[in-house]
């Protein structure tokens, strides 16, 4: 992990996927089985979830980005070699050990149906394929590279896609076009998921993808560490919620009051005054 910040804990290991600190307050996560298209073990799983769990609390972290190593895949959903030989070899340990052979309640690579409570950036780089896909369809931002191909495949292999990705598809690109990407198992570019506003934009090349991410997240990093948090809550409740006024009031009976009694409320209001850039504190949320 290189020279590791002052954390209130370190966090949690993580086999597979690599977490570095490059800059202040974003957390790197890369998905480091490339031989594999980066491919998701169970273990794997249960670890990003130890992971993104830990992120959320350590006060010092505001953002995330995942990505894939190489260039050939970003994820491309299960280790079907690994389900393959489980089936084969008549394990049933799955009864007593269920965790081994299951997702976490954050869904795949622990991602997927993830609430949390700060933000993700997905960097795209090559194939995002069933599960890899369904890890997208729930980051917060979405940077595909242009050589990104999206799909999920399930259908074709006698699956469906269950780590959440299907209501969300559904949510962002509408009935008809989900239906069709879904049903056939067709991939789609790069170009095509910009169209159907699956993805925020297309890196200016492969190599680029990673520098845009970094981009974007320090913007994320540099609000107000409790206006983020309040932010995308009020985001993800709109997404959930059947009523847009009930998600309004959702979210301004949780935090209106202690953001206002909050320190950075203050210092953004005082900052923006005396036109200098906000000192931010650490978010109590």
């Amino acid at each position: 992990m290189g020279s590791m910040p002052a954390f209130g804990s370190r966090p949690p290991p993580c086999s597979g996927c690599d977490v570095t600190f490059p800059e202040q307050h974003i957390m790197l996560a890369t998905i480091n089985r490339p031989r594999q298209l980066n491919s998701i073990p169970y273990e794997l799983h249960w670890q990003m979830d130890a992971l993104f769990r830990w992120f959320d609390k350590e006060p010092t972290l505001r953002v995330a980005i995942v990505t894939g190593a190489g260039d050939r895949a970003f994820c491309v959903g299960s280790d079907l070699i690994e389900i393959e030989r489980i089936k084969k070899s008549g394990d049933d340990s799955w009864k007593t050990e269920p965790y081994k052979y299951n997702h976490p309640s954050t869904g795949f690579a622990g991602i997927s149906r993830r609430e949390g409570k700060k933000p993700i950036v997905a960097a795209i780089n090559g194939y995002a394929l069933g599960g890899g896909w369904e890890i997208a369809l729930n980051c917060d931002v979405v940077i595909a590279s242009p050589s990104a191909r999206f799909g999920l495949p399930e259908a074709k292999v006698g699956l469906y896609a269950y780590g959440g990705g299907l209501p969300r598809l559904i949510r962002t690109a509408g009935l008809h076009v989900a239906s069709e990407i879904a049903l056939t198992g067709r991939t789609i570019t790069a170009k095509e998921a910009l169209h159907r506003n699956l993805v925020n934009r297309i890196s200016d090349s492969s190599q680029t993808l990673i520098d845009e991410a970094f981009d974007v997240a320090r913007e994320i990093a540099a609000v107000s560490p409790d206006a983020l948090i309040i932010t995308r809550a009020a985001l993800r409740e709109a997404l959930e919620a059947p009523s847009i006024e009930r998600a309004f009031q959702i979210t301004h009976e949780r935090f209106y009051e202690k953001l206002m009694a909050g320190p950075n409320s203050a210092e953004g209001l005082s900052a923006f005054r005396e036109k200098r850039q906000p000192k931010w504190k650490t978010s109590r949320l």
